[in-house]
């Protein structure tokens, strides 16, 4: 009887430890599960793919990842709550998904809360960055890194926008995401949750008068084929994070730890590299398939979403301050 029990507890024992792990040899090599909804052409994905080269050379073989593209494994939401439940260890979230479980992280999402593009990586890679990543701990999630989700920009099928104006009464699709839909509306445009999968369907459809998104998003999901106009406005730059269980994280050796954080930062350093080369090659191709790039007076749009930042008061307004005065 002794020896069944224990047996029985070794067994279960065994079986958690794998949940958590996704599987290990002989030699004890800890695997983590790695998922994200991403195309495996997608500069994050490589970026992870770098990740794993690196958790290998550091570990000596004795920890890697197995990751999975494409949302094989589950949308964003769903692999962030698969985190919760112990059924993943990782995944890619953008700040704008992470809202829904952690509301503080909206405020990275703000519209035109950074001046450019340095700007927005001195908020990410200073204090105010990194407090972020403690928000994110009470809700279960050890943030690693942020990736480059570049700038997103309203485009049209139908008619060209040169100005905020023309946004008026126009149905444009945004993400299920309380500050999207806040910044629509200043336009005066209608704010219309859509799913990115049924997005295509909805623009040919006319169900949209247009979407917003990065550069590389709008070409790789064929949105250019009924949006023809893209508008410069840049209104919102997003960040997407890397973020592993906190369960998962508890049973990490220190050493562990710290290959993870250095690989995964590294790997931020290169995605950044990829996602501008991708920005650039995206506007040679989308040029040659017809599109037409609008410049737009981004100072008018920014002045227009200003009142957005007057709704938050307290320890919130103060980190939009410090993100806002950020050099």
């Amino acid at each position: 009887m002794l020896g069944v029990l224990v047996g029985m507890l070794a067994t279960t024992f065994i079986v958690g430890f794998n949940a958590v792990f996704g599987g290990t040899s002989q030699n004890s090599k800890k695997v983590l599960k790695l998922a994200h909804g991403l195309d495996a052409s997608h500069p994050v994905h490589k970026a992870m793919l770098y990740m794993k080269d690196e958790v290998e050379k550091m570990s000596s073989g004795k920890l890697s990842l197995d990751i999975y593209s494409g949302g094989v494994l589950g949308s964003e939401p769903q692999c962030i709550e698969q985190l919760n439940n112990g059924s993943l260890d990782m995944t890619k979230a953008s700040t704008a998904q992470l809202g829904t479980f952690v509301p503080r992280m909206y405020l990275l999402t703000l519209a035109y809360l950074y001046r450019d593009s340095n700007h927005y990586w001195n908020v990410l890679n200073s204090n105010i960055g990194k407090s972020f990543f403690r928000y994110l701990k009470n809700a279960g999630f050890i943030g690693l890194c942020y990736y480059d989700a570049g700038s997103r920009c309203f485009y049209t099928s139908k008619k060209k926008i040169s100005s905020s104006e023309d946004l008026k009464g126009m149905k444009i699709r945004v993400m299920n995401s309380r500050t999207d839909m806040e910044m629509v509306s200043c336009f005066g445009a209608s704010p219309t949750p859509i799913s990115s999968g049924e997005t295509y369907t909805a623009l040919a459809q006319g169900l949209v008068d247009g979407a917003e998104n990065n550069l590389p998003t709008y070409l790789t999901s064929a949105h250019y084929e009924i949006c023809k106009y893209f508008i410069f406005d840049e209104h919102t730059r997003i960040p997407d994070v890397l973020i592993i269980s906190e369960k998962t994280w508890s049973i990490l050796s220190e050493k562990e730890r710290e290959i993870l954080k250095k690989a995964s930062e590294k790997s931020s350093r290169f995605q950044r590299e990829l996602w501008a080369k991708s920005e650039k090659e995206a506007v040679d191709i989308l040029k040659e398939k017809g599109v037409e790039f609008i410049n737009v007076d981004k100072s008018n749009f920014r002045k227009i979403t200003e009142k957005i930042f007057s709704k938050y008061t307290g320890e919130d307004a103060e980190i939009i301050k410090q993100i806002i005065n950020t050099k």
